[in-house]
């Protein structure tokens, strides 16, 4: 099952934590996996410090009593654990499904290692199959959506509970229909050029580590050559 792979992956990639370790926490329903097997070996006695790329990890962190700490008292991160929407064979990634890229990606920038754990279907040739979010300002947002219209994608205001969805920063997510993606890092620059957009899901060479769980029961370990 697609979730007994997530927990799988998850449960290898917290082998990699230390006693000591300041610890990135990822956001997402791989995310989740990692957390809860984190707080089991705070549990039994394993001491770090953790911050959060969203409010839900956070929560989640604090019920199982991991300690969370101010991103004031925090130099650098030894090591994340996120999980993905899409990674290709170079370890690009795709993130943003849950609504926290722009966290997640201030998070990763400030680790010294990212490792992304994935079950089998988020892995692919070339990204593109999931739409691609795109954090914005709601001021002028129309504006905002005809510009990266013009870049060739669908773009499309998520939805929730019937009302536009909005970040844990009080953001839009406009979910980008490109198809393959063939230059992501051309297309990275050019969302970049865009006034109103705040950050984008593409994360490009960020990631250290990819651990990819099978429905079989084994793990696939992807090493950044970079």
């Amino acid at each position: 099952m697609q979730v007994e792979s997530k927990r799988l992956a998850a449960v290898e990639a917290v082998k990699e934590i230390k006693d000591g370790m300041v610890v990135g926490l990822g956001t997402g329903s791989t995310a989740y996996y990692a957390i809860v097997e984190i707080g089991r070996r705070v549990a039994e006695g394993l001491r770090i410090r953790a911050v959060a790329t969203s409010v839900q990890s956070e929560e989640l962190a604090v019920s199982l009593h991991i300690p969370i700490v101010p991103f004031a008292e925090v130099e650098t991160i030894d090591v994340t654990i996120d999980g993905a929407d899409e990674a290709d064979g170079a370890l690009h990634l795709i993130k943003g499904g849950g609504g926290a890229l722009l966290r997640e990606k201030i998070v990763a920038a400030s680790s010294k290692r990212l490792i992304i754990v994935a079950d089998a279907s988020k892995t692919v040739v070339r990204l593109g199959r999931f739409p691609l979010p795109v954090e914005v300002v709601p001021f002028a947002h129309e504006l905002t959506l005809r510009k990266l219209a013009a870049l060739g994608c669908e773009p499309v205001i998520r939805q929730k509970d019937g009302t536009q969805f909005r970040t844990d920063n009080g953001n839009l997510i406009v979910d980008c229909h490109f198809g393959a993606i063939h230059d992501v890092e051309g297309l990275g620059l050019s969302l970049h050029g865009i006034p109103g957009v705040v950050e984008h899901g593409l994360f490009i060479g960020m990631a250290d580590k990819l651990i990819v769980g099978h429905e079989d029961g084994s793990i696939r370990v992807l090493t950044s050559t970079r």
